[in-house]
């Protein structure tokens, strides 16, 4: 804890190099890693002959709040989104690459923070931070390369599924949509373990290969919500999904006294472009209508959602929650158009 009779020191107290010196020490190293931080470019090895990479970002105020979020918080969230798309891939995180713009007027504290949770969230799969850029700007913003190697595994892709496959679901559903609403009508304390499933989730990144060396047919990240990204697999396989709501009956549950406190509260949703906790929330009616939102429509648990061939033992998380039917491209929930408002997050409609 910062001891509140001592001013932190801020950025722009600080030069670039000094500011490089206190973080790189926090950032975690990996077996991959050839050449680290320090020079034009980081070497990582790729034993596979191939590599997967994909990139996310976190902007302040867009994607997370300041008076929220810690810089550990934001550093764990960065790290996790993008080895959670390594992972849907069927391969294993293997080396970071972080951007990062500061406003002057950040302690420094908060931005070793960050390494901090970057390390944290790395630590489990061995991941390292190999380098990146700095600069300063207006508002937080945090740029993460991240990636991969697939072991010899075919890559698992969205266009895979076929019809009479098992789709199944491994991680939370709906949880971080709950934590994110609990803070949006400042409920925080309602339910802490929800708000900490917002602040910094708990991908299932083993299941992602454990997933691949079962035969799954198709795999992605739960991002933007259970209906939006079930559609993506409907589409880019040519298929229907149709997902059964019972399926999630352990997390309807779980959920239920955070929808509760949330459908009870007359706070209202702050003003600006912050993305909706839960569209509805005031005119939802039931508590159990809005739980039932979060599970099909709430983003950023990071679950993976995958197909695999009838009669497959589904690996490790992963249970049965729909099937692949042969219309499509279409998302039903148990046979029917889907009870809920909106299908999930899009950055440019909310």
């Amino acid at each position: 804890m910062t001891d509140p009779n001592v001013n932190p020191t801020l950025v722009r107290e600080t030069s670039e190099e000094e500011l490089l010196a206190a973080i790189f020490p926090l950032l975690p190293t990996g077996a991959a890693t050839l050449v680290g931080p320090g020079d034009d470019s980081a070497v990582v090895s790729a034993p596979d002959g191939r590599f997967v990479v994909s990139t996310d970002v976190l902007v302040e105020r867009r994607h997370f709040r300041p008076e929220w979020s810690t810089g550990y918080d934001v550093g764990w969230r960065a790290a996790m989104q993008n080895l959670a798309d390594v992972a849907a891939m069927g391969a294993r995180p293997t080396s970071l690459v972080v951007s990062l713009v500061i406003p002057g007027h950040l302690p420094i504290e908060w931005v070793t923070g960050l390494a901090r949770g970057l390390a944290a969230a790395c630590a489990p799969s061995g991941a390292a931070v190999v380098g990146g850029d700095l600069s300063s700007g207006d508002d937080v913003v945090v740029a993460v390369t991240v990636h991969g190697d697939l072991g010899g595994r075919a890559p698992v892709l969205r266009s895979g599924a076929q019809v009479s496959d098992v789709v199944a679901h491994a991680g939370r559903r709906g949880w971080s949509a709950a934590g994110l609403a609990l803070l949006d009508h400042d409920l925080g304390d309602v339910d802490r373990e929800l708000v900490d499933a917002y602040l910094r989730p708990e991908p299932p990144l083993e299941a992602g290969p454990a997933a691949a060396d079962a035969g799954a047919t198709a795999m992605l990240d739960l991002s933007d919500g259970l209906l939006r990204d079930a559609g993506r697999v409907a589409r880019a396989s040519g298929v229907g999904i149709d997902l059964d709501l019972d399926a999630f009956a352990a997390d309807l549950t779980r959920l239920a006294g955070a929808a509760s406190a949330v459908s009870a509260s007359t706070g209202t949703r702050p003003a600006g472009e912050w993305p909706s906790a839960g569209p509805g929330v005031e005119s939802a009616g039931e508590a159990s209508a809005l739980a039932r939102d979060w599970v099909l429509t709430g983003g950023e648990d990071h679950g993976l959602l995958a197909t695999f061939p009838v009669g497959t033992a589904l690996p490790g998380p992963f249970r049965a929650v729909g099937r692949v039917v042969a219309a499509g491209p279409s998302v039903t929930v148990d046979g029917a158009a889907p009870r809920a408002h909106g299908v999930g997050w899009d950055h440019f409609r909310g």
